[in-house]
């Protein structure tokens, strides 16, 4: 079988796929490290189904692999939307071990060790953009938007046709500024949120539902 034939067939089976698996919308939480995806993916879990997804760390690239949670109903205003959450790891265009040593005083073992797993969790993420209805793309508005995991994933997107919004996240913190996320990206819906403090998260659910629906 040729490689066009392969990609071909892959891109059937992935169409054919989505047609007739309806159920639910699979809703991928991407982003650069840190800026609350698991945080995120945690309160929609937990506000829909009382459990959590995965833990959080104040260390990089703690989500290494991606986590899927099936089977969430959200509800606003008499709508409803099932959906499956993915939580992905963190993109990044470099990860080097010695961060982890200098920043955050891990073993060298440990450091690279997280660096190994981080970069396949990378990979992963990407892998899981052929698998996805829609993305939440989380931004961390107490940092320049205009940064390359961004702007790349939001031209991936576009290019693939992949529905998203995006989420100002951290609006609790003092430097917070989601006003400049919405500057920098006008034609995407953008919803600022605090999801360590819930701040504005029923606003996100609805603007979910409209979207994702």
């Amino acid at each position: 079988m040729g490689l066009l034939d392969w990609f071909y067939k892959r891109s059937l089976a992935r169409y054919l796929k989505k047609l007739f698996n309806k159920d639910n919308a699979k809703i991928g939480l991407y982003g650069p490290p840190n800026a609350g995806k698991t945080t995120l993916a945690n309160k929609i879990v937990r506000d829909w189904s009382g459990d959590v997804l995965g833990p959080v760390s104040e260390i990089p690239h703690e989500t290494r692999k991606a986590r899927l949670e099936k089977g969430i109903e959200i509800k606003s205003d008499g709508a409803t939307l099932n959906l499956d959450i993915l939580d992905t790891p963190g993109i990044a265009t470099k990860i080097d071990f010695e961060d982890f040593i200098q920043e955050f005083e891990l073993g060298e073992g440990e450091a690279k060790r997280r660096a190994k797993e981080a970069t396949k969790g990378v990979i992963d993420a990407i892998n899981w953009l052929d698998d996805v209805d829609a993305i939440m793309l989380i931004m961390d508005s107490t940092r320049d938007p205009y940064n390359q995991v961004n702007v790349t994933m939001i031209g991936n997107m576009e290019a693939r046709k992949i529905p998203f919004i995006i989420v100002a996240n951290k609006i609790d913190e003092e430097n917070s500024d989601p006003e400049k996320i919405a500057d920098a990206f006008p034609n995407h819906p953008v919803v600022p949120i605090s999801a360590l403090e819930g701040e504005n998260v029923n606003k996100l659910y609805d603007t979910m539902i409209k979207h994702f629906g």
